[in-house]
């Protein structure tokens, strides 16, 4: 749960190394959409969003495990679909909302993944961009979930036998 939430953290607050804000002034003036420069603190630098990348990410991961979207994932979690989210959107809001649920997501990743799962901050950067992006998310199908991620999925009970209506195998 530590490094979970140390690593959320750090996603969030990205990179603050002098190279990386040398990196962010000369990519920032060839239109790479980062953030300008004058906006941000000394030493704060903003990773590029990936959309793209965040669809991989987001399968591979596991996430899709809990999560759905376009209907393909898991129902133990809110579908991510990007029809859904607010707009626009400050991506250390969607940083903050994961940070409150740490707890809870942490518990379902053991339960469902067998460990939690650990993003760096470009990953994470990376993710919010594919939550948000419509037209990325429209590309999405059962196809990007790795075999070993279904194979998680696949095992899963469709329901607690144990709920009201449900049926006790046990006895």
């Amino acid at each position: 749960m530590k490094n979970l939430t140390i690593t959320l953290l750090a996603g969030a607050l990205a990179l603050t190394t002098p190279i990386a804000r040398q990196a962010y002034a000369a990519s920032d003036s060839q239109g790479s959409g980062m953030m300008n420069q004058n906006m941000m603190s000394p030493g704060v630098v903003v990773p590029k969003m990936d959309a793209a990348r965040g669809k991989q990410l987001f399968a591979s991961k596991g996430c899709v495990v809990c999560h759905s979207i376009n209907g393909v994932g898991g129902e133990d979690a809110p579908p991510l679909d990007a029809a859904t989210m607010p707009s626009p959107m400050n991506p250390f809001d969607f940083a903050a909302k994961m940070w409150r649920g740490a707890e809870a997501m942490v518990a379902l990743q053991r339960e469902e993944l067998g460990d939690p799962i650990e993003l760096e901050g470009q990953e994470l950067a990376d993710l919010i961009a594919f939550v948000h992006d419509t037209d990325e998310q429209k590309t999405f199908s059962e196809a990007d979930v790795p075999s070993r991620i279904k194979e998680l999925m696949e095992h899963m009970p469709d329901e607690n036998p144990h709920e009201e209506g449900g049926e006790d195998t046990k006895n």
